[in-house]
């Protein structure tokens, strides 16, 4: 069978996207895999099926480039808005269903504010050194005077394969700040197994983290990631960090047809 599919990206995240609102696309991993590979296929960080839902506008289905069904994508969430934008499912507005719950968003030409959960401050780990948070999906951030020259593969994996973490996996970023409100990151992303250029719940989590350590109640902050600059807004209520919104281009790319 062929698939139509259409590739977005967003700082250069980039994803295999298929409307499966007919619900024919088979969900095999192998399948998933092979069109996300760089080599012998489409090549994504990964790949989200745009779905029915019956109390929102769709739902998002996002798999990492292993083809293992994953938890929340930031980037692939302003990804999947420009989409069902572009298939006029949407307008300038949209409640969409993802795994971690639902999400708010707006679209003005081709940059998406995404809301993103809200966090517990009661449950985020911190030293001065690190932080462990979830955004959506799980997130170590290190804080480094400088993160250019670093070994990222050797010094990730340290962290998302040792005994703590590699079970569920966790994405292990690098954060280094440039001024107060700015921020630099590097990502390793599980699931992907490699640096990507970019990634939305790490850049979320890295402002989350930082705002916690330096006790900044609500702002907006932005960072650079390897493919573009994304700005995070957030505030405090109660003990979470609220109204957490994701903003950046999210881009289309190219469409084709996919032989399974």
């Amino acid at each position: 069978m062929h698939v139509v599919f259409h590739k977005y990206q967003g700082a250069g995240n980039d994803f295999v996207l298929v409307d499966n609102r007919n619900a024919h696309f088979p969900k095999v991993q192998t399948v998933i895999e092979k069109m996300c590979d760089r080599h012998f296929g489409i090549g994504a960080d990964g790949l989200m099926l745009l779905e029915k839902d019956d109390e929102a506008d769709f739902k998002m289905v996002y798999y990492n480039s292993d083809g293992r069904e994953s938890t929340m994508c930031g980037n692939g969430g302003r990804c999947i808005v420009a989409f069902a934008n572009a298939l006029e499912l949407i307008k300038e507005t949209t409640e969409f269903i993802a795994i971690d719950g639902l999400h708010t968003a707006s679209i003005n030409g081709n940059t998406v504010k995404l809301g993103m959960i809200s966090v517990d401050k009661n449950e985020i780990e911190l030293s001065e050194s690190f932080a462990v948070l979830n955004t959506g999906s799980p997130h170590y951030i290190s804080f480094r005077n400088t993160i250019d020259e670093i070994n990222i593969i050797s010094e990730a994996q340290q962290i998302r394969y040792n005994n703590r973490f590699t079970k569920e996996g966790i994405n292990v970023n690098f954060v280094e700040i440039l001024e107060p409100n700015h921020l630099k990151i590097r990502t390793y992303e599980r699931g992907v197994e490699d640096e990507t250029l970019a990634c939305g719940t790490g850049v979320t989590a890295a402002v989350l983290a930082y705002a916690f350590q330096q006790k900044i109640e609500k702002g907006s902050m932005t960072v650079q990631t390897k493919g573009d600059v994304l700005k995070v807004h957030f505030q405090t209520e109660n003990s979470y960090f609220s109204s957490v919104i994701l903003e950046g281009k999210a881009t289309f790319v190219f469409e084709g047809t996919y032989d399974v």
